[in-house]
């Protein structure tokens, strides 16, 4: 059983117990986090699609807490100018644990 769900702008193919990373939340480790928009689940009853999203479908997580993202560096040259500049950013996601879909 799997489930289809949208979450800032962002679709994922969710399963429960996968762990995946989020936009960053502002919540507790241990609590739970409710996906309402629910774009298709796939189960025993067969196929639903939503139009767009499935209404009374809800995908529940818990949080696993924050963690950072990946070094992405940024350089800005400008030729014959003598000037270059470097930069790093590290992106906050939430990780969450699919507890259960339905």
């Amino acid at each position: 059983m799997y489930a289809i769900i949208e979450d800032s702008g962002q679709q994922f193919r969710v399963v429960e117990g996968q762990e995946l990373e989020i936009d960053f939340r502002d919540v507790a480790a241990g609590s739970e986090i409710k996906f309402e928009r629910v774009l298709a689940v796939s189960g025993e009853g067969g196929f639903r699609l939503g139009q767009p999203t499935l209404q009374g479908v809800v995908v529940s997580a818990k949080v696993l807490g924050a963690e950072l993202g990946e070094k992405v560096h940024i350089q800005k040259f400008r030729k014959r100018k003598n000037s270059r500049r470097r930069t790093g950013h590290r992106q906050i996601y939430t990780r969450v644990q699919i507890s259960k879909i339905g």
